[in-house]
This record gives structure tokens, sequence and C-alpha cells, in this order.
């Protein structure tokens, strides 16, 4: 298969050029067909979310175990009659809070949606994206889009087509190349249906914004040492197990911004026999000496909007630099670096 590269400027949507490509690759969707597509959040692999054979294409070009549900995004709340059987006005509020955007609701599946989406779960996860390229593409392929990120199962996950293509050429049918994503992580997913609301996975909704508009909320906590192969399909994408990961060994260092330079350093001199990568903030100074360590200007450290956005490129060009081992710092636990610590401890699990 070849993979085409459908080049779209987002701010130039109505140009010939980008019209053109925005039919071909809404074509490739309501033919059973998969196209890669940029969110808000990440580069996501879309297929017809209704068509049980296109979700299943889904799960064999990441390699993605059937256990593991996907998410559907829709580009208008019209579309959710065909996915859901009930909306409540806990629900609504949230929708209409922080749609289109990067949360996700677990609401009660209807009978169209295959089993394959939600692992067998009688919850499927929805959410409308505001990245307008992918709104746009929605719009024209006129079906569900069923779209877990780009990238091969467990890896890092892709913030360019660039990125998509380095784990998926020749496994799909085409990428839509809309530029870098914005948030750089995933969406948060919120079960609404549970009382208090849990978030299964955190993202650049948090939990005091969904808080103020619908009520009691909690983090789920994970078990320490999840099962390899869970005996029912989990309950929401990107829990459990070891996702987001890159090829390298990735060591995780917390310590004050004082003390980060420092003991960046120190863990980098116990590895002086590896090829070091270190994803470094700016304003960070770290002296690593006579290793050789490969630095990745990662942001400030004060900007976490910023560190989110550039955490899984600094993470895939270390990889594709030939790191054996990755030192990445910790951000405090807040706001959005609630979602990148999510993210980066379910990356180091060995």
């Amino acid at each position: 298969m070849q993979t085409l590269r459908l080049i779209v400027d987002p701010s130039q949507l109505q140009s010939p050029e980008a019209a053109e490509a925005l039919k071909r690759a809404a074509a490739i969707l309501r033919g059973g067909g998969l196209v890669a597509f940029p969110t808000e959040t990440v580069y996501g692999l879309g297929a017809n979310a209704l068509d049980a054979a296109a979700v299943g294409r889904i799960f064999a070009a990441k390699e993605r175990p059937a256990w593991d549900p996907v998410i559907v995004h829709i580009a208008a709340p019209p579309m959710l009659e065909q996915l859901v059987t009930d909306v409540s006005d806990r629900a609504a509020a949230l929708m209409k809070a922080f749609w289109p955007g990067p949360l996700t609701l677990l609401l009660p599946r209807s009978a169209e949606v295959p089993a394959a989406v939600t692992a067998g779960r009688p919850l499927v996860g929805v959410r409308m994206p505001s990245h307008p390229v992918a709104l746009e593409l929605l719009r024209r392929a006129q079906v569900p889009v069923a779209a877990p990120s780009a990238n091969l199962f467990s890896r890092t996950s892709p913030t360019t087509a660039g990125h998509v293509l380095d784990d998926l050429d020749g496994r799909i049918d085409a990428v839509l190349d809309g530029g870098p994503a914005l948030h750089g992580v995933e969406s948060t997913v919120l079960d609404i249906t549970e009382n208090p609301m849990r978030i299964y996975r955190p993202g650049a909704i948090t939990e005091e914004q969904i808080r103020a508009v619908a009520g009691a909320v909690e983090l789920h906590r994970e078990s320490k040492t999840p099962a390899e192969a869970p005996a029912q399909g989990l309950p929401a994408p990107g829990v459990g197990l070891r996702h987001y990961a890159p090829r390298a060994r990735l060591v995780l260092v917390e310590a004050p911004a004082a003390e980060l330079g420092r003991k960046l350093a120190e863990a980098a001199s116990k590895l002086n026999s590896a090829r070091v990568g270190v994803m470094l903030p700016g304003g960070i100074d770290a002296e690593f000496g006579t290793c050789a360590a490969v630095i990745f200007n990662w942001g400030r450290w004060d900007e976490p909007g910023t560190l989110a956005e550039q955490l899984y490129a600094g993470l895939r060009r270390l990889d594709a630099q030939g790191c054996e081992v990755i030192l990445c710092p910790l951000p405090a636990a807040e706001g959005i670096g609630v979602a990148m610590r999510d993210r980066l401890r379910k990356a180091a699990r060995e």
C-alpha cells in the first residue's frame, strides 16, 4: 500500500488545493479506508466508526490489541444520535463548555457502534475536535470517525505528519498534513456515568475545569502492576500497561527547579556507557561533563503548555538520534502537568 501525503493549510481550507485534499481523504473514509489527520491534541488514525471492517483495519495497522478501545470523533452534536442512547444534562453541560475541544465523554453506546470500538464495553468515548482540518474532514466524510493516535501501539504519539509516516507509512491509505498539533497530549477522557465522575485519562481539560461545570470528579488511580493482557476490555483508551513509549529506555527525574539541572547531570553520569538523551527545559542549567549527552531543548520549565506541545516531538527526536536512554524531568502535578506526568510514567514502565 502506498500512503498518500495530502497537504492542507489550516488557514486556507477554502483553497482549491485544500478542498481537493479533503475531498480525497473523506472519500477514503467513506470507502472503508484509513486516514491519519491532525487534531488539536495529536494526530489520529481514522476510519468510519460504524464500519466494523474499517475499524478492524485500525487495529491491524497499529498492531493494537482488541482490549484497548478507541475514541469516536464527530463534527456536530446530531452525529451523537447514531452513537449513543442517552445524553444526560451533565453531558450536555460539558459539551456546551468544552466542545469542540480536547474532552472525550464516555456515554452509553448504541447498537450501531461495533463492539471493536469499545472493546466490548457498554460505553463509547466521543469527542468533537477543535482543529479546523479535523472538523472539515468530519463534515465532508459525513460519518463518525473512530480514531486513536496514529502510531504503532504503545509507542510515542505523533504530533506531526512526519511522525505518522515514521510509524505507519505503507500501512494506511493517507495522511492529511495540517502541520503540528497544538496541545501535544491526548484528550481528557471522562466517565460521566459514575458518581463522582471519573477521569480515566487526564488531558488539557483539567479536573478543576470539569468540577466547575459539572460537579464532583476524581482522577482514576491505576494499579502499579497492571496485567499484561486484561481479561476484559479496558474502560478507556490509555489506561494501564505501557503507552506513549520511545524505543529508548525512559528515566524520569523529579526535583525542584533549583536542583533539577544537578539531578539530571548526576543521572547522566551514571549512564556513561550508554548514549544518553536529555529533555532539557529552558532556564535549567546542567553541566554534563564527559557525558556526551544529546540535548533536546524542550521549552521553558515555567511554560507547561509549551512543554506539553513539544513532549512527544522531543522523545521522537532523541530516538531518531540513536539514544539508548532518555532522561526526562517530571513536570509539576498541576494543570496540563498532570497529563504529562501520566504519559511519562506510562512510557517509563518496563
